[in-house]
């Protein structure tokens, strides 16, 4: 089973993130406040994910994330300018302010990846609707500063939960993301 911690400096952070995710049917496992509490917790756990910022009193997120058993992965929550300053490689992260909803659909994503289906031939898509496809994921990218694996499986996902083809969902993604910059 995966277990959720999440780490915070100030416990009310923690607590907060929490009541998010109780909302949305999760359960987080413990609350640290330090990056030594959360190594500790992480290694007591079979794996799983750690919610955390970009900072915590003894470590920053990037020593934390090497530390920390591979059985967990990370999610960053910080200020948009300081996400944009950092390399996250193989964290995903969310910008503040953070709604709800966001974190319980990023989180669904990284606890219960869909599986890949092996199929034996598989139709070569129209180059155009690979290139909305493609702008689509950028965007993800850019915006929730998601892999392109990552981006990838969210406009899957989407597109399974709103019964839509993936192309229609990417446009869809493109349409509501032109829409929030404008």
């Amino acid at each position: 089973m995966s277990s959720i911690l999440v780490a915070f400096p100030k416990q009310e952070d923690g607590k907060r993130i929490e009541r998010m995710l109780t909302g949305y049917g999760f359960s987080v496992d413990h609350i640290c406040t330090t990056a030594a509490q959360a190594l500790g917790e992480m290694n007591l756990l079979g794996g799983g994910v750690i919610i955390c910022g970009y900072r915590l009193p003894d470590m920053f997120f990037s020593e934390l994330r090497e530390c920390m058993p591979s059985s967990f992965e990370m999610l960053l929550i910080a200020s948009e300018r300081t996400l944009g300053q950092i390399d996250g490689g193989g964290v995903v992260a969310l910008s503040m302010p953070l709604r709800a909803c966001d974190l319980a659909e990023t989180l669904q994503m990284m606890l219960y990846p869909k599986k890949k289906k092996t199929t034996p031939s598989r139709k070569m898509r129209d180059p155009k609707e690979q290139q909305i496809i493609d702008s689509a994921k950028n965007l993800l990218m850019e915006r929730n500063h998601l892999t392109e694996v990552e981006a990838h499986r969210y406009l899957q996902k989407c597109s399974m939960d709103s019964g839509t083809n993936l192309v229609e969902t990417a446009q869809m993604v493109l349409t509501l993301l032109d829409f929030e910059r404008n």
